[in-house]
């Protein structure tokens, strides 16, 4: 399964380490499923890793930087093919552009203008858009009986 987490999940996964991101935790770790970015993607969390209210310092941030740069694989800046909805927020645009272009499954987000594209009839995104904790798709399987 194809992934594209937006800053606000990487942060959650990876800084905050929420529970709610077991399970895309898990399907990473498992290779269950792969996440994609890009330098524009990459460029904001290295600005939103600076800001004061993570109170990380040079080496604490390059850390968390490199493990997700280490953990996502890169995709080429070149535009997107896909006829896209458009977020309100601009600077959302660049996560829905590398779903396209990575063919992305999910694209695993928290912000609302995000969330809310995903039920957009006019023009659907060509990926399912989800809060970390809807993807059900990255649960493990059951266990077959016995």
């Amino acid at each position: 399964m194809k992934l594209v987490l937006d800053t606000n999940v990487v942060l959650d996964l990876l800084f905050w380490r929420d529970p709610r991101c077991a399970a895309l935790a898990a399907a990473l770790a498992e290779g269950r499923a792969r996440c994609f970015t890009d330098d524009a993607c990459l460029a904001e969390l290295e600005r939103v890793l600076a800001y004061p209210k993570f109170a990380l310092d040079a080496a604490a941030q390059q850390a968390l930087y490199a493990r997700y740069a280490g953990l996502a694989e890169r995709v080429d800046d070149a535009p997107a093919d896909a006829d896209l909805p458009r977020c309100r927020d601009a600077d959302d645009q660049k996560f829905m552009a590398l779903a396209a272009r990575c063919g992305a499954d999910l694209l695993l987000s928290r912000d609302r203008e995000l969330l809310r594209l995903a039920h957009s009839r006019r023009r659907p995104p060509p990926f399912a858009i989800l809060a970390p904790e809807r993807a059900a798709a990255l649960q493990p399987s059951p266990e077959p009986a016995r």
